[in-house]
């Protein structure tokens, strides 16, 4: 699997167009949003956003820009989740689940130095990365990737709790991201 495949899945998942009220991102194609479009440079209509566009904006803001390749070196699956995280909340956020669900496995500085939650993908973080799965291996993989659904989840809810609009999303957020 590679971040081709990566990107396929998202514009599965988020589809064709839409513009649903309770939305705050406004029109919407293949879960690309009209600011993000626009701030990247593309001016014509969302209806007609062409996959190629949608595909050049997840590769590069959601993969390239973040660094998460350079996790995939070290662990695929992590990558990934990361990926599919920054694409429905944001790079900040899912790189800042990373790094807290990365402190609080490293068994009180044992197996690495804490982190700063700084939301950048850098040496230190990727050096966490590498000590922690080569401790842990796939299982602890998983575990880590338990440890970022659980923060990705928690967010989830307490974003349909603060805005009752969010509880129209909330569903296909849990049943589409989480597991």
């Amino acid at each position: 699997m590679g971040i081709s495949n990566l990107v396929d899945e998202v514009i599965a998942r988020e589809g064709g167009y839409s513009n649903h009220p309770a939305d705050r991102g406004g029109p919407t194609n293949m879960g690309i949003t009209q600011t993000v479009a626009r701030a990247n440079g593309y001016a014509g209509d969302m209806k007609t956003l062409p996959r190629s566009v949608a595909e050049a904006l997840y590769r590069r803001l959601y993969w390239d820009q973040p660094g998460y390749a350079f996790a995939a070196e070290i662990s695929w699956s992590i990558a990934a989740e990361l990926f599919d995280t920054a694409v429905n909340m944001g790079v900040a956020t899912a790189t800042s689940f990373f790094q807290r669900a990365l402190n609080a496995l490293n068994r009180n500085q044992k197996d690495y130095p804490d982190l700063k939650v700084d939301r950048i993908l850098g040496a230190r973080t990727l050096s966490a990365l590498r000590a922690f799965h080569t401790l842990r291996g796939a299982v602890g993989d998983r575990v880590l990737l338990k440890a970022l659904e659980a923060l990705q989840g928690e967010r989830y809810i307490a974003l349909a709790e603060s805005r009752p609009a969010n509880e129209a999303f909330l569903y296909g957020w849990l049943a589409n991201r989480i597991g």
